[in-house]
């Protein structure tokens, strides 16, 4: 069998934000004429028109994954500006309402619309999605069932959504409460076989719940187009380095489990229900508070698990030649994740919650071959 290249695909879900208001603007129309000149079919709409996402190709290693994203990143601002908008990457917006953007006018966003009502409309999350590339499905099942441990690990590094409707809720991470209203959302149970995986899908298309596997929005699946497996539980980070760090782990993690099950010593099996009280622990805590060690039965500090984690998948590291982008986990462990930051933001500027969207439309730019335009900047 062809040796496991592990590439790697990303996606990103930007905020189309109004620089003068600071509200979210349902104005993808505008970005999507110009933009699918310039990026192609890298760039789509989503259910609403506030959203825009992008997707890298697909990466033989991190390095081109980091071009990739870093030039999608700077295209797509650049065209925001020039229509007189931002872009912004942050997992929700802090203070617009759902209720009042608009649906994307598409056969599939219509018929979620149809089937979920509210669930859908009300569905205004922003996400980063990593493919990490596996040809053999039977692999990909066994990758997925270890993953499934290391998931709330990688929501806290990634947590950006503390804000909801003007309100800070309290989370770091609020996307994944807006999220699992959805069906077919969280954790995935355990999978003996790619054949059971399948025939569960096979059924739910059978009796017409889906009419296809993209419909199943757990938090990491098989692709059913894409011979790779998709992580999906992440928030998006604010600055794009630490998308590329996280991309970087995922990727890492990947290979190492798969490297184990392809030596029968795979990590082992945790209950769902074990691991989605992890996963709210990350949602409610980020990095500053405690996940379970299921070995041990207690709670240890979501930094030292992280850490542990990292020398887990260290070898891997090596053999992808990712180490630059992995240092960058260890600043986002000292500095803390948008989330943290955003809420800095609100205690200092006193409860001004369009301090807050400046700064996210600021941090956005980090690291982009860019200037940061001023707000009088803006397209006639």
């Amino acid at each position: 069998m062809e040796k496991e290249k592990f590439t790697i695909g990303i996606e990103e879900e930007y905020q189309i934000v109004d620089p003068h208001t600071r509200e979210l603007r349902s104005h993808i129309q505008q970005i999507l004429e110009d933009g699918k000149r310039i990026l192609k079919e890298h760039i789509k709409p989503e259910m609403h028109q506030s959203v825009v996402e992008v997707g890298t190709g697909i990466c033989a290693n991190i390095e081109e994954a980091r071009r990739d994203l870093v030039a999608l990143r700077t295209e797509l601002a650049k065209l925001a500006i020039s229509k007189g908008l931002r872009i912004v990457a942050a997992s929700t917006h802090p203070f617009s309402d759902w209720k009042y953007q608009e649906i994307t006018q598409h056969e599939r966003y219509r018929g979620l619309v149809n089937d979920f009502q509210d669930v859908a409309r009300a569905n205004l999350v922003f996400g980063l999605h990593v493919h990490v590339g596996i040809k053999d499905r039977e692999a990909q099942i066994q990758v997925m069932n270890q993953i499934r441990y290391m998931l709330p690990h990688i929501l806290a590094l990634t947590t950006s959504s503390p804000f909801w409707l003007g309100r800070p809720t309290g989370l770091f991470s609020w996307r994944t409460q807006v999220f699992k209203s959805f069906p077919r959302t969280g954790i995935p149970d355990i999978f003996d076989s790619y054949t059971e995986f399948d025939d569960y899908v096979k059924l739910l298309v059978q009796t017409g719940c889906i009419d296809n596997g993209k419909k199943i929005w757990w938090d990491v699946r098989p692709h059913p187009f894409f011979e790779t497996i998709e992580i999906r539980i992440c928030d998006i980070p604010t600055r794009v380095d630490e998308s590329i760090a996280v991309a970087a782990l995922i990727q890492a993690t990947v290979k190492t489990l798969y490297d184990l099950y392809k030596r029968n010593m795979q990590f082992r099996h945790y209950s769902r229900a074990l691991i989605e009280e992890n996963k709210f622990l990350a949602a409610r805590y980020g990095l500053t508070g405690q996940l379970i060690d299921f070995s041990k039965k207690q709670k240890i500090p979501t930094v030292d698990l992280i850490l542990e984690f990292l020398r887990f998948v260290d070898n891997a590291v090596e053999e992808l030649g990712s180490r630059k982008e992995i240092n960058t986990i260890y600043k986002i462990l000292e500095h803390g994740t948008s989330a943290r930051k955003q809420l800095q933001v609100y205690e200092t500027s006193g409860g001004d919650i369009k301090a807050v969207v400046d700064f996210l439309i600021k941090e956005t730019l980090h690291g982009l071959p860019i200037e940061m335009p001023s707000v009088a900047s803006t397209a006639h």
